[in-house]
């Protein structure tokens, strides 16, 4: 009445912000979208400029393919969304083998592929480009006869009852990621690349002083060189063939975040590992300071209530792929694995304690740093008859260049060994199979080592019998490894020495060990605690981020 006003205060009913709306699962619930509505739009649009296909009558007896839109939020590495994603995808369920497709496999790049990689970047300066392929499945040509639905929502409305007869590969058919791989390896052939003969999703470039390597995982590609020039150069040509998007410096590749410090480059997983522990129910569980308890005792059958097994595989799954950068989580990822056919309660158990684990090292990751020690060095190490089940040994190698770590494993033996020196030495002819190869693999790429590779093994037995010429009788059981290992060892190709119980830095990787002694050797394999550096980063990526969105 007096022209009084108290101003209004707005009361939410929850301290969190509201959940995002789930992506639509059908094109109905698409379509009331403006934004899936517009992502739909631009997949059709750019479907039929690539000529994908071509309409014509259906026939009788004809195998039809089903299709399907697919959604998803792309997003950045602080988890904002950076676009819609409308993918339309065959249905390759559908496909009939020696008919609609025949052979199907596709190269995949290896993990010690990609971390050799970054380390000669790093230790020689090379800068490191990320290029993405826009609708890179429909680069591919068909080679069979494929007949598919038309788009739902989207048919010609002059011929509704025709099909689409396929020209180009697209997503969700059998053969697509061979054929798009054959189309950007013709394409980087052309361009004077060399197909490496160690791993085919490399493409090495040399004449003159120049050197230039090219990693393919799918359609997410790495380009390093020594001149700068030649990678503008390479990547002009790309675009020219292919649609390219150029991302810049490498930042995010295969869920690995990249980031460039003074040190060198700190690889990390820790949005996934926060994801992780998100959907496991886990984000407030109590931590732990290490993978595997040194008292539990996992056998198949202890007696203990089943539980279900799909969930178990996922987090054995989750874990396996943390094991890009997180060699420390090996030897556990390796015991848990043994038990993924019939897990039981005590398994479940053993299995939270390295999510809680990653809870308190969740910004741990691979530091690969600036060394001028261009050198190959193995350590090999066996647990003899550690399986309670069947006394197989467990088998682990890790291997560097320089400081950095480069290749690792952890896997139980195939077969029972009989003493502990023959056990290290099954060991031992492992790890010197993965060091030739990662030695080919740098022989292709233009480089040398300062000296022979070094294998190091604790074992004073197996030290002896890959150097002593004189066959022992009760050795002739594993003839195979012995005469593989000593003959390298006779020309020179490889050098075995004698380490240290103390120092040997694959111990890591066979059991379970104290708190003390598994700190001790996490520091020495090349796992840093990355927080500081991370802080740093995701601040100034949010602030990219908010930017960008204030910009758009």
């Amino acid at each position: 009445m007096n022209n009084i006003f108290r101003p209004k205060q707005l009361h939410t009913t929850t301290k969190h912000p509201l959940p995002e709306p789930p992506e639509p699962s059908c094109v109905s619930q698409a379509l009331k979208n403006p934004h899936w509505r517009k992502a739909m739009s631009e997949e059709v649009t750019t479907i039929l400029q690539h000529g994908t296909w071509e309409l014509v009558p259906p026939t009788p007896g004809q195998n039809l393919v089903g299709c399907k839109f697919v959604f998803w939020k792309k997003r950045n590495p602080d988890r904002t969304i950076s676009r819609y994603k409308a993918r339309l995808v065959a249905k390759g369920f559908h496909q009939r083998p020696g008919i609609n497709y025949s052979q199907t496999f596709s190269p995949v790049v290896k993990p010690a592929t990609i971390r050799l990689l970054l380390t000669i970047a790093v230790m020689h300066g090379w800068p490191l480009r990320q290029l993405d392929i826009n609708n890179a499945f429909l680069h591919g040509n068909l080679e069979e006869t494929v007949f598919m639905h038309q788009p739902p929502g989207f048919e010609d409305p002059s011929q509704p009852q025709h099909v689409c007869k396929l020209k180009k590969s697209i997503y969700g058919l059998k053969q697509a990621p061979r054929q798009w791989y054959k189309a950007l390896r013709d394409a980087l052939l052309s361009f004077s690349f060399i197909h490496s003969a160690t791993d085919n999703s490399l493409f090495i470039y040399k004449s003159h002083d120049i050197l230039c390597y090219c990693l393919v995982y799918v359609d997410d590609i790495i380009v390093t060189s020594n001149t700068l020039n030649f990678v503008n150069n390479i990547i002009n040509k790309l675009d020219s063939t292919f649609s390219v998007k150029d991302m810049g410096s490498l930042h995010y590749f295969l869920g690995i975040e990249v980031i460039l410090t003074p040190q060198g480059l700190f690889l990390s997983q820790h949005q996934y590992i926060r994801d992780f522990l998100s959907r496991t129910s886990m984000e407030n569980a109590k931590e732990t300071l290490t993978p595997m308890s040194t008292t539990a005792k996992l056998i198949v059958q202890d007696n203990f209530e089943c539980v279900d097994n799909i969930e178990y595989r996922k987090i054995i799954g989750a874990l396996q792929y943390l094991g890009l950068t997180r060699p420390d989580i090996a030897f556990a990822v390796n015991k848990l694995s043994q038990f993924m056919q019939k897990p039981t309660t005590n398994h479940w158990a053993a299995a939270k304690r390295p999510l809680r684990y990653l809870k308190q090292t969740m910004f741990h990751g691979i530091l690969l740093q600036k060394h001028d020690q261009f050198q190959l060095k193995t350590y090999s190490d066996a647990d003899w008859a550690s399986n309670m089940d069947t006394r197989v040994s467990t088998t682990a190698f890790i291997t560097f260049i320089g400081p950095n770590p480069i290749s690792w494993s952890a896997h139980k033996q195939r077969a029972v060994s009989r003493s502990s020196t023959e056990a290290e030495f099954r060991a031992l002819a492992t790890a010197t199979s993965e060091t030739i190869w990662l030695h080919s693999l740098i022989k292709e790429l233009c480089l040398t080592l300062k000296e022979a590779p070094q294998i190091f093994c604790d074992n004073i037995g197996a030290n002896h019998f890959s150097l002593n010429p004189i066959q022992h009788t009760r050795m002739k059981h594993i003839d195979i490894d012995l005469l593989f290992v000593r003959d390298l060892v006779k020309k020179g190709t490889i050098r075995v020495q004698h380490i240290h119980t103390i120092d040997q830095l694959a111990d890591l990787l066979t059991k379970s060990l104290s708190r003390q002694r598994f700190q001790l050797l996490r520091s020495k394999i090349g796992v840093a605690d990355g927080t500081s550096i991370l802080r740093g980063h995701i601040r100034t990526t949010s602030i990219h981020a908010e930017n960008q969105h204030q910009n758009s």
